[in-house]
């Protein structure tokens, strides 16, 4: 019976727990390498699986840091950082390591699988990409770099929680709040006194509504100001990442941080990455402009950024007559959970069983998943937004599929995390379909993890994957949330049991694409803002700078000159995808393209699906993404299907 780690974080021994682990890690390193004869069963595999222990034992923590905030989950975790950083950065430039892996790549190509090969070929990069064939004195330097820069991002994550937390609007006119649907008026109801009033708060379901339904402008402007102006101490944390950042690439032979990240990525080289950012943002521009055109007819003044959303569900529901608040009834949190489930399992044939056990949080649950009834991994969800819970959504893998050195299987495990409205004794979580459509997003970067068959944990699932092609499964599956034939099996009215009328389910595909120019524009803007403050440093007024003359070419409204949006820019500050915000576009059209053949196929009959899962999920990073997708396809990718998922006439 395969066995799954049990969900637990001491905080009280966690640092000791962890520098125990860390110096039985260095010790079995150095075992590994008085090995007189390394071959790749004696030291490769047993290195990858010290790390992989490592990594399952620190997850939890990171886990609890972002779902259960606290100032002593703060305090663990900025203790536990650092030594973990050192440790991995040492590693990362142990020249005895790196040689050790070029020895038995040369000496055992022809007996290696191609697994075994991609996990030599990825950590000699990885090596080469940290300086391990470095002298000592840069090397140090690269240490401090390591561990400052991890410092910082930790910082500015904590710094963004903080200052969303720290703001509320409260409303006592009842008039302003006229417009926003009634779940939204609950949930920012509370009692004063015997008088009710409304709490509005940066917390994204709260956010989004009053500036989506809010017909007050001058709320609406202040609760965006207090949007795009938090966290202004980020500042000067962003400069010296850039500095930092473009320090250690220097250091390691490359021109500049966009050149480095590049290295290990599917795109060749920067101005690849430019030309596709800039023909997309060209060929949207025209449309973009007739979309902002319609917008504007609504609006008695000339619109701005706090107004777009306002007016453009004005006319959302002027064109389709598509009121998100008629939908919501439709889309029960938990009902949307079994129905994904079900669909999933009529496309790849994959089935969940849910565990019961205690976790992080009540309203928190696990689930076994079976692929054609055998038991395949475990994921965890954590669906409703709550104020010790990091804003937004995504997936963190944790235990990966894997064979351990003595040939044993461990199986893969995952957590779900988004931010819905969170339920009560008398209120169900009802969903916007954007919530549903994050929700399937998120669980197609779940499946690529869980549904690997990889025996090497350093490649298996979303291990090893190019980051400009780790979207591809996401975005993929959240195209799904549009079809016909997927909606009618999960959208069932909470109360009534209703399925969601045909015209209903219309006008949602029909209004899928709604200003979607206008969108394409706005993560160019983001893409090409990250790609090209990454081409060198930038202190914070020559940034302001980039991001201004970026806004002239891919902004049809000038954003008010306090909008500091760069300062909550977490995905390049406190996540990965530094000069690699692009990969959102970059891997949406391998996503369009796989989708369309499927749909073309008849969706629940196409062959290409259940291909899709034993090639694309099934074989995680044992290949490059673009020898996967051309296996799936049989054919290069086609860039203009991105264009027709997007409904723009290029």
């Amino acid at each position: 019976m395969h066995t799954f780690l049990p969900f637990q974080v001491d905080l009280e021994h966690f640092i000791e727990k962890l520098q125990n682990h860390i110096n039985g890690n260095t010790k079995h390193v150095e075992e590994l390498l008085a090995i007189k004869e390394k071959n790749y069963a004696n030291f490769v595999r047993p290195l990858g699986m010290s790390g992989e222990r490592l990594e399952e034992f620190f997850t939890p923590l990171s886990h609890i840091n972002a779902v259960c905030n606290s100032e002593k989950t703060q305090e663990v975790y900025s203790q536990a950082l650092p030594i973990i950083t050192e440790y991995s950065t040492l590693l990362s430039q142990n020249l005895a390591i790196y040689e050790a892996f070029k020895e038995i790549q040369a000496k055992e190509a022809s007996n290696l699988n191609q697994e075994q090969k991609r996990v030599l070929e990825l950590n000699i990069l990885h090596f080469e990409l940290s300086g391990a064939h470095l002298d000592a004195k840069t090397k140090e330097r690269l240490q401090e770099i390591n561990l400052r820069k991890s410092e910082l991002s930790n910082d500015f994550s904590q710094n963004l929680l903080d200052a969303t937390n720290a703001y509320e609007y409260i409303i006592t006119d009842p008039n302003d709040i006229e417009g926003l649907p009634q779940s939204d008026i609950e949930n920012a109801a509370f009692d004063d006194e015997g008088v009710t009033k409304y709490r509005f708060t940066l917390q994204m379901p709260s956010y989004i509504a009053y500036m989506t339904y809010g017909k007050n402008e001058t709320i609406r402007e202040e609760l965006y100001k207090a949007y795009v102006t938090r966290a202004p101490q980020n500042e000067a944390i962003i400069e010296e990442i850039l500095a930092l950042r473009d320090e250690m690439s220097k250091l390691l032979g490359y021109e500049n941080y966009s050149a480095y990240s590049l290295a290990s990525k599917m795109a060749p080289d920067n101005d690849t990455v430019l030309d596709f950012l800039r023909t997309l943002s060209s060929k949207s521009k025209k449309q973009a402009q007739k979309e902002l055109a319609q917008i504007q007819k609504l609006s008695p003044k000339p619109l701005r950024s706090f107004d777009t959303a306002y007016y453009g569900e004005l006319l959302k529901k002027e064109q389709y007559e598509l009121d998100e608040e008629l939908y919501r009834p439709y889309f029960e949190q938990q009902n949307v959970l079994r129905g994904m489930f079900e669909f999933l399992d009529k496309l790849f044939g994959i089935s969940f069983e849910k565990v019961e056990e205690p976790l992080w949080d009540p309203k928190a649950s696990a689930y076994y998943l079976y692929v054609q009834g055998t038991l395949k991994a475990k994921i965890y969800f954590d669906l409703e937004a709550r104020k010790s819970k990091r804003g937004g959504a995504w997936m963190h893998n944790w235990q990966s599929h894997c064979k351990d050195e003595a040939g044993k299987e461990h199986l893969a495990s995952a957590f779900v995390v988004c931010n819905f409205p969170p339920s009560s004794a008398n209120t169900k979580s009802l969903l916007r379909h954007d919530d549903v459509v994050t929700l399937f997003h998120e669980m197609g970067h779940t499946l690529h993890h869980l549904l690997s068959d990889v025996n090497e944990n350093e490649v298996s699932g979303v291990n090893g994957v190019e980051w400009d092609a780790v979207e591809f499964p996401s975005q993929f599956l959240e195209n799904f949330a549009y079809e016909p034939k997927v909606l009618q099996m999960f959208a069932k009215h909470y109360k009534s049991g209703e399925i969601l009328p045909d015209a209903m389910i219309q006008k949602l595909v029909d209004a899928k694409n709604f200003l979607s120019a206008l969108g394409m524009l706005r993560q160019l803007e983001f893409s090409l803002f990250d790609f090209l403050l990454h081409t060198k440093p930038h202190t914070a007024q020559e940034m302001q700078e980039l991001l201004d003359t970026i806004r002239k070419e891919t902004s049809l409204i000038s954003p008010p000159s306090y909008n500091k949006f760069q300062n909550g820019f977490s995905h390049i500050f406190a996540g990965g995808y530094a000069a690699g915000y692009y990969s959102y576009k970059w891997a949406e059209v391998l996503s369009a393209d796989a989708y369309y053949n499927i749909i073309d196929e008849g969706v629940f009959e196409s062959p290409t699906a259940k291909r899709y899962r034993d090639i694309i999920l099934k074989k995680g990073g044992s290949q490059s993404m673009q020898e996967l997708f051309f296996e799936l396809m049989q054919r290069e990718v086609k860039p203009e299907n991105l264009l027709r998922l997007n409904g723009i006439e290029g």
